[in-house]
This record gives C-alpha cells, structure tokens and sequence, in this order.
C-alpha cells in the first residue's frame, strides 16, 4: 500500500517497456545488442522520468547480470572504488556477464570521479551504463565518453502517456478495483511536463481523493482543482529546460528583446546555472550574429567572464545586457553555413593534395620537389594581395562563403569581389 504508483508499474521486461522503439524495439540497436550478448557501455542521455533507471535495471536482468546501482549525488571515489573491487571478485570476468554499474546523474560527478571509472570500463571489469539530463558532450569527461556508446532518449508522447495511464488503471492491483473513467487527459499531461513518474504521482493522488466505492471520473477540471501548485514551472532538469531554452535562442535569433527577456527570466526564477545560459549566448554570437557585427562574440565572451566571477543575483544584469545587445544586432548564419559546406565538402572530396605552391618547405629534399615553389607573399604585392589559387586544383573556384545581406557583409562581400574579380561569383 505505501509503495508508490510509479513503482508499482516499473517495467520488468523490454516487451513492457513504453517508447524508445529506436533503441529496444523489435529492430532497436539495443535489442539486437542484448540478444547479441555483447554490450558495451553505454550514457543514457534524456530528461527525467522517462525511464533511465527502469532501461538499465531490464538490461541487468534480461543478460542475467550482476547490477550495481550508485547515485551521482551521494556518492564519492570511496564508493566507486568499492563497487569496482566487488565487480573485480564476481565471476566472469572479461566476458559478457561482467557486471553493470549503473550511475544516475553521472553530470553530477567531477573530473576525479569520473576518472576512477576509466581503468575499470577499459579493462571490462564493469560495464558501465550512466543516466543523465545534461548534454554529455559538455559534462562527461572526453576520456570516458570515448569509452561509451551515447543513446539519446526521447521524451513520453502524449499516446504513451495515455497509454501508461490505461496501464495503471488495467494492471495496477490498487486502481482495477475502482471504477476510474479518463475523460479528459490535457490536464494530467500538462501538469507533468512529460515526466511519466510525476505523472503517475498525480494520478495516484487524485484517484486517492475519492472516497472508497465512488467512482472516478478524471476531468481537466477535477485535476486543475486538484493541483495547486503549479507544476509545470520551469525545472531545470526536465522539458520545461529544453522548451523555454529554445525559445529563447530562437527569440534573440528573431530579434525580439522583449520575448529574450522574458524567457530570460524564466530561467533565472526557475534556477538555471548563469554559465549554462551565457554558454549558449556565447555559441549564438557566432551562429546567428557572427560577421554582421563581430562585437557581438566579444561582448558574449565577455558576459561568460563576468558571470562566472560575479555569480547570482547580479549576474542577471550582466546577462540581461548581453541578451538585449544579441536580441537587437544584425543577423548572418554566413559563418555558420560556411563551415557546414566545407565539412560536407571535405566528407564527399576527401584527403585532397594542398597546393605544392602552399605547402612547408623546411628541407633541402622538399624544396627539390618544389614545395613553397611559387608562393606569392600577399604583402610584397600591392594592396597586399596577390591574385593565386589556394584550394586543391580539384575545388578550383569553388565558393563556400556566401556573406551574408546586411552592412558589414556587403562591405566584405564587395572587398572580395575586388580582389577575386568573378573567381568566386561576389
């Protein structure tokens, strides 16, 4: 009875599992990985309550493994130590039942902690299966991360949420023997911002409101009533994080200082760290602003400095100045694009021979095989310029940068033109 509805309803196999079809459906690269046996380690990347947990517990008993289970905020490099020693005395070692070491939260450990997993994953002492909310490219170290394979999954639709509401009122021992009609569904979802367990909490308790015998019909009024606290405030470690984040990236790109403010001030009220935010500025300066006003990575940068030395409350001045700076400059993704073809071109081109007119020369033998033979020096040349071709012969007069339509590119646009006459097409 005091065993909560959200673990009550705790999947046990694969087949009860709910979404992630890309991963453990019949064709999902996990399924095959564990009718395979071979399993490597493995970051599970999403937001909270979409069954992280639940993914690794059935990985564990499905492949009859040995689980080991640590939480990134309550535990140390003791508590790793001694879970990696227990994992070095169980049986099998370096074959596929070696034991999972399963770590919530793994964006919550240091440098050092996650360095006293590396010797343990690469000798395969331990499988290692980490969950997190964050974007692990930014809070697992580079060592370890080389070392595991990255799965990203996806946040509930509202049918799976529906259907995991059908499912409690089915299975569940307690709530089949009332009389429960879902009428209405908006509220519930919307109230738990995607979060399956919040979901099933809220649920739980509504049904629960109900006296013994009555029925229960769920309406969004009955639930609206029912929650007084307002759920889906911003969380920083779920949906909420992900929606108002993008919105306000996409409210500066569309020059709207007010919108960026106040999404803004979403953040800050909800709790955000200010370097998250200023990071993401900082990335937008270049990719959205870029040429057609260079400050604008300058005075990014320059706000990353101040709030990391500033801290709260006031760093919400310093930010509130940058965003409205950012939200009112001139827009170019050129930059951004530029990069994107030239990437795409080196994919499809491959390893093409520099120039030997462009390449190093510091010995007698290259210079024999007329490396850095003639090279035009631009600034003995008038204008400090001199007209030569500096891509692979096969990328002759291929254009990448396109500048972009605002004053400071149109300047940059005709300068080239000038010197590069029609080579390029400006």
């Amino acid at each position: 009875m005091n065993t909560p509805l959200a673990e009550r309803l705790r999947p046990q196999t694969l087949s009860d599992y709910l979404s992630q079809k890309h991963l453990v459906g019949n064709n999902g690269v996990l399924t095959r990985q564990i009718e395979s046996g071979i399993l490597p380690s493995l970051i599970f990347w999403g937001p909270p309550g979409i069954g992280k947990t639940t993914l690794a517990n059935i990985i564990a008993n499905t492949t009859n493994r040995p689980f080991y289970k640590l939480s990134a905020i309550n535990s140390g490099v003791k508590d790793i130590r001694e879970v990696i020693d227990k994992a070095k005395q169980q049986g099998g070692l370096f074959t596929v039942k070696n034991p999972i070491l399963f770590i919530d939260e793994i964006h919550r450990f240091s440098k050092s902690q996650q360095d006293s997993l590396l010797e343990a994953v690469e000798k395969g002492w331990v499988t290692l299966i980490g969950a997190t909310t964050e974007n692990p490219s930014f809070e697992v170290i580079p060592a370890l991360l080389s070392r595991c394979q990255v799965y990203v999954l996806n946040a509930f639709s509202k049918e799976d949420l529906e259907a995991l509401l059908k499912r409690a009122m089915t299975e569940d021992s307690e709530l089949s023997s009332k009389q429960i009609e879902l009428k209405e569904t908006e509220a519930l979802i919307r109230f738990s911002g995607g979060d399956a367990r919040r979901l099933l909490n809220i649920f739980e308790l509504i049904v629960g409101s109900f006296p013994q015998g009555e029925p229960v019909i769920i309406t969004n009024e009955l639930v609206q009533k029912q929650i007084t606290t307002n759920t889906a405030r911003y969380d920083k470690t779920g949906e909420q994080h992900y929606d108002i984040i993008s919105a306000f990236i996409k409210s500066i790109r569309g020059s709207d200082p007010n919108a960026a403010v106040y999404y803004l001030a979403r953040m800050i009220e909800g709790g955000e760290d200010v370097k998250f935010i200023a990071r993401r500025l900082l990335i937008l300066a270049s990719e959205d602003i870029g040429n057609a006003n260079p400050t604008a990575l300058v005075v990014a940068n320059n706000t990353f400095q101040a709030v990391s030395v500033v801290g709260n409350p006031e760093s919400r001045i310093i930010l509130s100045q940058c965003v409205t700076y950012l939200a009112c400059s001139p827009k170019s993704n050129a930059a951004y694009l530029a990069i994107n073809k030239a990437q795409q071109i080196v994919k499809e081109t491959g390893d093409l021979s520099v120039p030997l007119s462009l390449r190093n020369a510091p010995t007698k033998l290259m210079k024999n095989l007329d490396y850095g033979q003639n090279y035009k020096y631009s600034h003995d040349y008038e204008g400090n310029f001199a007209y030569q071709e500096f891509l692979p012969s096969e990328l002759s007069k291929t254009r990448i940068y396109e500048p972009g339509d605002n004053q400071r590119e149109q300047a940059q646009r005709a300068y080239l033109k000038s010197k590069w006459k029609d080579k390029y097409g400006y």
